[in-house]
């Protein structure tokens, strides 16, 4: 889905072979565009020639308004990844945010990176979780709005986040996400130990926690996740669209569909849901 500027783009897919043909969509948000064919790769290379930065989703089935939304937290749904902006309390920002970028990116194990950066925050005091909350912790334009919105058009939403629980529970019980999984720092005398509490929430748990919600509603629930790094793309490519918000180069090209442009409302443009039927409160 593009903005109506989309000519260029149907005569570059026919210099590839491919037949298309657009429409408006009823919410006058965009248009849809129809390819013949299977080479969805060319597809994908002709709109991203012809349109960057852009908002897509791409689909070889009819477009349907998920049941299912799970999310990623960091650099998703707030504007801040919270281990970064807490390691700022101890003065260690820069170390910890250059493993937190080579894990986002694919380079380095999720799980590996995540245990040294939370063993680099041991000795922190346990106020300044809430401290960072309160200062750093900013939600994504759109966020709440498309919650709300997913929910009041009855969808279940989810919050999984390879994160800690004490910055997703306040920001999901914000943006009103009905369930949140997430890691949990372990914190003892009032400081934080360097350890975590539980098995550790990856990318394997993402995804598996998107099949279990879509599993509880039945064959064929058509399922939504939003995501922005390499520890998302299982959840992505699992999902019946996957779509990568502002996303590292593997989860974009990992994604059915990508926001660079806009804010998180545009995920509701692209599955042409009205701005009448926005819920903004």
């Amino acid at each position: 889905m593009l903005s109506a500027n989309s000519d260029k783009v149907l005569a570059a897919l026919a210099g590839q072979g491919i037949t298309a043909r657009l429409q408006p969509l009823a919410a006058g948000q965009g248009v849809e565009i129809t390819a013949e064919g299977d080479d969805s790769g060319a597809v994908r290379a002709v709109l991203d020639d012809h349109f960057a930065p852009s908002d897509m989703l791409l689909t070889r089935r009819d477009f349907a308004i998920p049941r299912v939304f799970v999310s990623d937290m960091d650099s998703t749904m707030i504007m801040a990844e919270c281990i970064d902006e807490l390691a700022d309390f101890a003065g260690i920002k820069p170390q910890i945010a250059a493993i937190t970028e080579r894990a986002m990116q694919g380079e380095l194990d999720f799980a590996a990176a995540l245990v040294e950066r939370v063993r680099l925050l041991a000795g922190l005091p346990e106020s300044a979780i809430a401290e960072c909350l309160a200062t750093r912790i900013a939600m994504m334009p759109g966020a709440k709005v498309l919650v709300e919105t997913l929910k009041a058009q009855g969808c279940r939403t989810v919050l999984v986040t390879g994160g800690f629980h004490q910055f997703a529970d306040p920001v999901a019980e914000e943006l009103g996400f009905e369930r949140v999984v997430a890691n949990r720092l372990e914190v003892a005398d009032g400081k934080l130990t360097g350890g975590l509490v539980g098995p550790i929430v990856d990318s394997t748990t993402k995804r598996a926690v998107l099949l279990e919600e879509a599993a509880l509603r039945g064959p064929d629930t058509p399922s939504l996740a939003t995501g922005d790094g390499a520890n998302d793309i299982p959840m992505l490519e699992a999902a019946t669209y996957g779509i990568a918000f502002a996303a590292k180069p593997k989860a974009r090209a990992a994604a059915d569909g990508w926001i660079d442009r806009g804010n998180l409302t545009g995920v509701l443009q692209l599955f042409d849901i009205s701005q009448d039927d926005w819920v903004w409160e």
